[in-house]
């Protein structure tokens, strides 16, 4: 992560506790400079929220859905974000830090400066997303969707990657040699100056059908 030299939120040193919907729903959907905590989102859907200078902590969202949500110097802990559709999402300088993402939509995002730290990431999408300077570290991913992402200063390290499919996507660069699967879906092409350990490269050779042997 140094390598990448992220860029972590900038939030201001004091940050008053309020309440979610007040907030939010009193103008434009545009909520900046608070920190919301232990609250319930649900059957909630709006347009385009624009949200900057947050943290968000025990939070859970149910049923939300916020297409192209824009995410600036926010901060996710212990959040509950599963099965949300924050596809075409501008995410920007944000953390998430052990949250419950089964099944999150970020399909069509633009992610710049983000972390991703001890989270449950299985089932999540980010088919088509545009990654760069990304940190995912100690994430599980089982069956997650990179389907034709943009990787740029990718970092992944000591993750459960089992089953993730990273078809047309361009691992060049990425180094997976800390992180453990069983099968990913990949092309040849797409491994391309991809990182493997010796072991790794045993099972790479198995799943493109190669007969290994002693």
């Amino acid at each position: 992560m140094k390598k990448l030299k992220i860029e972590a939120p900038k939030l201001p040193a004091h940050l008053e506790q309020m309440r979610f919907l007040d907030v939010l729903l009193d103008e434009d959907y545009y909520m900046t400079n608070g920190k919301i905590v232990e609250q319930t989102i649900e059957d909630l859907r709006i347009q385009k929220p624009i949200f900057s200078k947050l943290i968000f902590e025990n939070l859970h969202f149910e049923k939300v859905v916020f297409p192209d949500i824009e995410l600036t110097d926010v901060i996710f802990k212990n959040c509950d974000l599963s099965n949300a559709d924050l596809s075409g999402a501008i995410i920007h300088r944000t953390e998430f830090t052990q949250c419950k993402m089964i099944g999150t939509n970020f399909a069509d995002s633009s992610l710049r400066n983000v972390v991703f730290d001890h989270n449950l990431l299985s089932l999540s999408s980010f088919g088509y997303a545009d990654l760069q300077k990304v940190a995912i570290t100690n994430t599980k991913l089982p069956k997650a969707d990179f389907y034709e992402a943009k990787f740029r200063n990718v970092y992944l390290d000591q993750c459960d990657l089992n089953e993730v499919n990273f078809a047309g996507t361009s691992l060049k660069g990425i180094d997976l040699r800390s992180s453990t699967f069983e099968r990913l879906t990949v092309t040849i092409e797409d491994l391309q100056g991809c990182k493997i350990s010796q072991e790794q490269s045993v099972g790479f050779a198995k799943m493109l059908g190669l007969i290994v042997e002693d």
